[in-house]
This record gives structure tokens, sequence and C-alpha cells, in this order.
């Protein structure tokens, strides 16, 4: 790669973090191409050549959102292994994403823009939601293997979500609460282990009768 084209990587990723960073201080209506320039110390005419329009750099971030979003391990039942360590692998992989401040960033100015324009970030939410849905094939694997209750595998998968997003996503992205620290993210785990498995793991002795 030639000294020209890493300069404009930099300038790229200049302009890509001070949209966030406006669109995460006013909003995406009230940010301008003109705010996003002067933030990034490029010239107007720069951004546009990255980027013909806010919808773009919109965009682009929805697609690092998705990226880190997925750059989790693939939610494999393992027949023969302990259905806790198993959960708890998805859960830290999942965890680790939901304290990455770059993540929450991006997720409220998502969540933002989504609240003004709904169709605008659908797609985000959509594939949000197709990620989370391998959760979906660890529980009907489970479930096939005599191991969890029978019951809607996208019901139960969206339960054991919510039980983390409830003190590592909402409370960060809606009121700006910090970042869980890491002992107080492994008793959000563990709990949501506790709860889930307790209601949902047939016994080994009924699966025995």
């Amino acid at each position: 790669m030639t000294a020209p084209e890493r300069l404009t990587d930099r300038k790229r990723e200049s302009i890509v973090q001070a949209a966030i960073a406006e669109f995460r201080d006013n909003g995406f209506e009230v940010t301008s191409m003109d705010r996003i320039a002067a933030r990034a110390e490029v010239s107007k005419r720069t951004v546009y050549n990255h980027f013909p329009s806010k919808e773009e750099l919109f965009s682009e971030m929805l697609h690092r959102l998705w990226a880190r979003a997925t750059a989790q391990p693939e939610a494999i039942y393992r027949p023969g292994v302990a259905l806790r360590d198993q959960l708890r692998d998805l859960l830290d992989a999942k965890m680790k994403t939901l304290a990455d401040s770059n993540f929450l960033d991006l997720a409220r100015v998502a969540i933002s823009a989504t609240i003004h324009s709904p169709e605008r970030a659908q797609a985000w939410v959509n594939r949000l939601n197709e990620r989370e849905e391998t959760f979906t094939v660890w529980v009907r694997g489970a479930q096939q293997d005599g191991r969890l209750k029978a019951v809607e595998p996208g019901f139960a998968a969206s339960q054991i979500h919510a039980l983390l997003k409830a003190f590592a996503f909402w409370p960060q992205v809606t009121l700006n609460e910090p970042i869980l620290t890491p002992e107080k993210q492994a008793s959000v785990v563990e709990s949501a282990l506790d709860l889930f498995l307790c209601w949902y793991e047939i016994p080994l002795q009924a699966r025995t009768a």
C-alpha cells in the first residue's frame, strides 16, 4: 500500500469517527456535512469525496455496527458438553460485544436515528435479529437432544438475550450509564444462566427415566 493510499484511509476513518461523534452529540437531523468536516479537520470536499451524503455515512456506521455484533462464535450445539458451559461461552462472547464502547456509541446513533426515521435503520434491526437467531439454532439443537424443555426456540433465545441487555446494553445506550465492570459482567452472565437453565433444562434423571 502506498503512502497516499494510507493517508486516504486515515482521512476516511477520521470522517467516520467525526460523524459518529456528531450524530451521537447532536442527532442525525441536526448534524451537517460541514460540522463533520470541521470535526474531522478535513475539507467539506474531502468528506463528499468519501461519502456523497449523510445517508452514506449512516450506512457505513450500520455496517460497522453489524460487523461488531457478528464478531462472535457461531452458536453450535455440542452434544455431551454441559449446557451451562456451552451457554457461558456464548454469553461471554455476547457480553464482550456489549462492553465495547465503540459498539455502544454506534448503537446510540442508530437507535436515535431510528426514533426519528424508523425506516432508516430497519435493515440494521432486522440484521441484528438475524444474528441473534443463531441462539435459536442452539436452543433447537439442545431440545432435539432432549436436554431443554419444549418451548418456541426463538422465544427462549430472546429471553436469554434480554437478561443480558437489561443490565449491559439498554442502561448504557439510553441512560448513558457506565459499562459494567468485568466482575459485574460475570455476575450478570451467571445470573442469566441460573434463571435460564433452572427453568428450561431437563434434569438428567428425568431424561433417563
